[in-house]
């Protein structure tokens, strides 16, 4: 996904400049307008090539927190269980993918199961990704220990929020 916008950021920034190279050979403009046509089109070309990279990355959280949120449509009587969450801190494993340790204690009487979402943001607090996290049944009493792992690569600062979890 990273190629495909770095592909239609520079197309777009090429057109950009092949339109400002062709507005310099008018002969109807003073000798600065051309230049200053040429930066007003890489600026502009720039500002889609950002808003495209924007749209994209926006597009990939949207379709992992649909993909995310359609793990918790298949738990059937499930109760909220996010207090029995904590996550630990945020790292990055040798595939570049970023990590981050779930422990789930079951507050219950009863063995459970939990189901997960864990999202996964950029320095602006903007969500980047959604992780869906089953974790196996877990004794009454008892921690364990799993880890949720982003869906692709992320790149800068990035923090961890539970979304959502269920027990049942």
């Amino acid at each position: 996904m990273k190629r495909q916008v770095t592909r239609c950021a520079s197309a777009a920034l090429a057109v950009m400049l092949g339109w400002a190279g062709l507005t310099g050979c008018s002969s109807d403009s003073p000798a600065a307008a051309p230049a200053s046509s040429a930066a007003s089109a890489v600026r502009s070309g720039a500002s889609s090539a950002a808003s495209a990279a924007s749209s994209a990355a926006a597009s990939a959280a949207a379709s992992a927190q649909a993909a995310a949120s359609s793990a918790l449509q298949n738990v059937k009587g499930g109760l909220d269980a996010k207090a029995d969450v904590t996550l630990g801190p945020v790292a990055t494993g040798s595939d570049g993918r970023t990590d981050v340790p779930v422990k789930v204690t079951n507050h219950d009487s009863k063995p459970r199961r939990y189901t997960v979402l864990v999202n996964f943001k950029n320095q602006s607090g903007t969500v980047v990704d959604v992780s869906a996290l089953n974790v196996p049944e877990v004794a009454a009493g008892a921690t364990a220990d799993a880890t949720a792992r982003s869906n692709r690569t992320l790149t800068g600062t990035v923090t961890t929020e539970v979304l959502s979890a269920l027990r049942y």
